[in-house]
């Protein structure tokens, strides 16, 4: 069958178990039947499902979320087992085969493990199977997290080198204003990732089962939109939305991607969302960076902060705080400190060795 398209879709907790009673094995089937129906269409699938914890919880016949890692962790490792079983049946009903992914933020960052992961996901697709995708929660720890489900579907995205991500959540879209408090809101029909009034007008989380809200769906558009991705944030009350957007039709919010996409290299830089440190630059060093697509010279940074090793990632901001780029860098914390301010040729008589002329090369940065 010819390949016409390769779609993340995202589900959420409430939705995957009716607001936490469990899971809502009806409704998954009906999401399947439709997924099976892109299939048919030549569209490869890739799902990414919340609910772990949820239906742990259930399971445990716990009242509430509980506060304790521990018993996160745990509700997770229950709640998987229900999780991937729910997925398989389903599929099943149309011989289709899942496969379990669980990833943690460290297997993306690692270079070697990310292009292990992406081959593994790529080798899935061409065999036919439908890859269901979760965060590793009953390991993870909240320093390597990737905070919410909505983040990891749009690294996911950039991995599979995906058309689009379907965000399915219990609201319809995003709204000018908050339609709980204001029924008369417009919704936003469509409009750039990377548009900022995006951010100012999105919401938290309404249900209190999953970590994220509207503000990681509209952030998770952005970092999809680096590979040229499209993000759809749409009700999955109804499962057929999946067969409308198939079909040309545009229901929820629709973010597109800006003109420019990052090359492969450069998405996984982009991927980072842990910080070891932080680069003040000085405004000619901002501007080159900017505007020359220069690398990072130690004469252009201002001040360094935190605890970093040579090749980790940093975040790059100007004066003002806001962050303009991020990138590896050469050199560890306590030598950037000493090397700040400082020509190129001097860093030999400041270190007694020279590593790289520059901080961070522009190969191995990103500019937001």
């Amino acid at each position: 069958m010819e390949r016409r398209g390769r779609w993340v879709i995202k589900i959420g907790s409430a939705l995957l178990t009716n607001n936490g009673q469990g899971l809502d094995r009806a409704l998954m089937q009906l999401w399947v039947d439709r997924m099976a129906d892109l299939r048919q269409r030549g569209i490869e699938v890739v799902v990414v499902s919340s609910g772990a914890v949820a239906e742990g919880i259930s399971r445990l016949g716990w009242k509430s979320r509980p506060e304790s890692v521990h018993e996160l962790q745990a509700a997770a490792a229950v709640g998987q087992m229900g999780l991937v079983q729910a997925w398989e049946t389903c599929f099943q009903t149309h011989g289709m085969h899942t496969a379990q992914i669980l990833l943690t933020h460290d297997d993306l960052s690692d270079r070697k493990r990310y292009l292990n992961a992406r081959s593994t996901l790529m080798t899935l697709l061409g065999l036919g199977v439908i890859p269901v995708i979760n965060e590793n929660d009953s390991v993870v720890t909240d320093e390597i997290r990737f905070g919410d489900n909505d983040t990891l579907a749009a690294l996911v995205a950039n991995l599979a080198v995906a058309e689009r991500l379907v965000i399915l959540t219990d609201q319809d879209g995003l709204y000018e204003r908050d339609p709980r408090s204001d029924p008369s809101a417009p919704m936003i029909r469509e409009a750039l990732a990377s548009d900022p009034h995006l951010q100012l007008v999105a919401g938290g989380s309404v249900s209190g089962l999953g970590r994220g809200g509207m503000i990681t769906k509209v952030r998770a558009a952005e970092l999809a939109a680096r590979s040229g991705a499209s993000t759809h944030i749409c009700s999955g009350r109804s499962p057929d939305v999946l067969t409308a957007l198939a079909e040309g039709a545009a229901p929820g919010t629709t973010l597109l991607p800006d003109t420019s996409v990052f090359n492969a290299r450069k998405q996984w830089l982009a991927g980072h969302l842990q910080m070891r440190g932080r680069l003040v630059l000085d405004a000619g060093a901002v501007l080159r960076l900017q505007e020359s697509g220069s690398s990072l010279l130690p004469v252009g940074v201002v001040d360094v902060f935190g605890e970093f090793s040579r090749g980790e990632m940093v975040s790059c901001e100007d004066e003002s705080g806001k962050r303009i780029a991020c990138g590896l860098v050469n050199y560890d914390a306590e030598e950037a400190l000493l090397i700040r301010r400082r020509k190129s040729s001097e860093i030999q008589d400041v270190l007694g060795y020279v590593s790289e002329p520059e901080l961070i090369h522009r190969d191995n940065m990103v500019v937001f």
